[in-house]
């Protein structure tokens, strides 16, 4: 007996050892994204009112949606930011997981804010179609030349963070849309330099707007799915629920519920009837085992059922 306790302590000890460890390198990977993110932020609003001012003077509509994206790269990196400050806050009676989902509603809002502009750009460059205006290619090229250094340089310090994080991907794909934009606006430039054909400028405004309009579905569609508290999707639940019914003592596994937190995090609950109640802690033990070493799952709560199952919509 004294040597089951004895083990049971040593798992005990392993256990919060690892959840230690775990916690401290999302911590660390979580500071180095907020430094990275910052430094990016700070180029992109830096570099944001120069082109909008070069869009403007040299009548690029190009330049103007490149320094709209940049506008919005730097609002959503800086929201991004302020996510990562407010994940750190500690959980409080009010929010029991503290505030480790805003990244993730942020990254959803940066979503949101691509299709915005999207819809924006195309429908300027219907106008400029229509109407073409007159711009100075070499004030543009010239402009679009220095963004498009800018967004290599903050494309270079996000690199380097964590790209499992989706704020990280999101910056990324904002700044991969700021570079698309650039480089679009440096060969519009060169060819209304050397031709004077004007369409080029709203028509690869309008091919750059497809390739956000792809990252933006992505970052959406990913991000909502996390706050929709959907299954993480390297995951599969019923794998996961036939899997902990080969656990010693488990007779069967309902009311399984498996979710994400932030994207890296998944947690899982489930009520799990057992052969013997008495041996109830030990199946949970083992259940708990095989979720981390199998599934990659470091946080579940289950409920321990004999016959019946406490709740009325069990069947």
């Amino acid at each position: 007996m004294a040597h089951d306790h004895a083990h049971a302590g040593h798992d005990h000890d392993h256990s919060h050892a690892h959840a230690h460890a775990l916690s401290h390198g999302h911590q660390h990977a979580d500071d180095k994204n907020e430094s990275r993110i910052g430094i990016a932020a700070l180029l992109t609003g830096g570099f944001m009112g120069v082109e909008l001012a070069g869009g403007i003077i040299a009548g690029s509509l190009a330049l103007i949606a490149d320094a709209g994206h940049m506008l919005s790269d730097f609002g959503s990196l800086a929201l991004a930011w302020i996510g990562f400050r407010l994940a750190r806050r500690p959980a409080d009676a009010r929010r029991t997981f503290g505030f480790r989902r805003f990244p993730v509603l942020a990254a959803f809002v940066n979503g949101l804010t691509l299709f915005a502009i999207v819809v924006w750009i195309i429908a300027e460059a219907v106008v400029r179609l229509n109407n073409p205006h007159a711009i100075e290619p070499n004030l543009m090229l010239w402009v679009a030349t220095a963004g498009f250094a800018v967004n290599i340089a903050a494309f270079a310090v996000l690199h380097g963070a964590d790209r499992d994080n989706l704020n990280v991907r999101g910056a990324l794909l904002h700044v991969a849309g700021d570079l698309l934009g650039s480089l679009a606006a440096i060969i519009g430039a060169v060819i209304i330099m050397y031709t004077g054909w004007l369409p080029v400028d709203p028509i690869l405004s309008v091919l750059v707007s497809l390739i956000i309009l792809r990252s933006a579905w992505s970052l959406t569609f990913e991000s909502a799915h996390i706050l929709l508290e959907g299954t993480p999707p390297h995951i599969d639940l019923d794998k996961v629920r036939h899997d902990l019914e080969h656990v010693e003592g488990v007779v069967d596994i309902h009311h399984a519920h498996l979710w994400s937190l932030d994207g890296r995090r998944s947690m899982m609950t489930m009520h799990a009837r057992v052969r013997d109640g008495g041996s109830g802690p030990a199946v949970v033990a083992r259940i708990k085992a095989r979720l981390h070493e199998k599934h990659g799952i470091d946080h579940a709560t289950i409920e321990i059922e004999g016959e019946d199952c406490a709740d009325a919509d069990c069947a």
